[in-house]
């Protein structure tokens, strides 16, 4: 579980391809305190695995299930990453309960202007979309964060300039894809929902 607060932005550093997933190493530093094998991290919103690590990087794997469903397939050496580890149960949840595991990706539609902020539209699957309300909390690469408006397959966030500053967002451009994590209360809810027996 995370809190969809970034706490580093790290580096690829390798991509290892192999018949049945890829080794990503990736290059960071505040993430790696205390870190052991098998910890969860969260890149770019995608809760993984700690494999391997030293004092300036750690290895992850993603099983062919990860790269269907998330950007993360198009990752290569030198791109930028969020980094977040998991939530300790004594800490702070300063967004909202972030699981890790994409749902799906959204397509960056367009970017204006708004003050010192940004204004992000963002192309969503449209099945995804009956969980996404606005003042809503969403997760866009690991990121915690607060829907503005929504549209039938599309949903906004302002960006702040602090935001732009820290995390991957000083990268994003029209027409990248971003992983996306829809606030898991809302489906619980329709499924007990589904699930409640007929009134009498």
């Amino acid at each position: 579980m995370f809190s969809g607060i970034v706490e580093e932005v790290g580096t690829i550093a390798a991509r290892d391809e192999r018949p049945g997933g890829v080794t990503l190493t990736i290059q960071a530093q505040d993430v790696l305190g205390g870190a052991s094998i098998g910890d969860s991290i969260a890149v770019n919103g995608a809760c993984l695995t700690v494999v391997r690590y030293d004092d300036a990087s750690f290895d992850v794997e993603m099983a062919p299930e990860t790269l269907r469903k998330t950007s993360l397939d198009q990752c290569g050496s030198g791109d930028r990453v969020n980094l977040e580890r998991s939530l300790l149960a004594n800490g702070r949840v300063g967004g909202h309960f972030v699981q890790g595991h994409v749902d799906s990706t959204a397509e960056i539609a367009a970017m204006e202007p708004d003050g010192e902020g940004v204004i992000t539209t963002f192309r969503a699957p449209a099945e995804l979309m009956r969980y996404i309300v606005p003042k809503g909390y969403v997760a866009i690469d690991g990121m915690s964060l607060t829907v503005v408006h929504t549209g039938p397959d599309w949903f906004t966030i302002s960006f702040i300039a602090h935001t732009r500053d820290v995390t991957v967002v000083q990268h994003y451009a029209p027409g990248r894809r971003v992983n996306l994590e829809v606030d898991i209360l809302g489906k619980y809810v329709e499924k007990l929902l589904e699930n409640r027996p007929p009134s009498s």
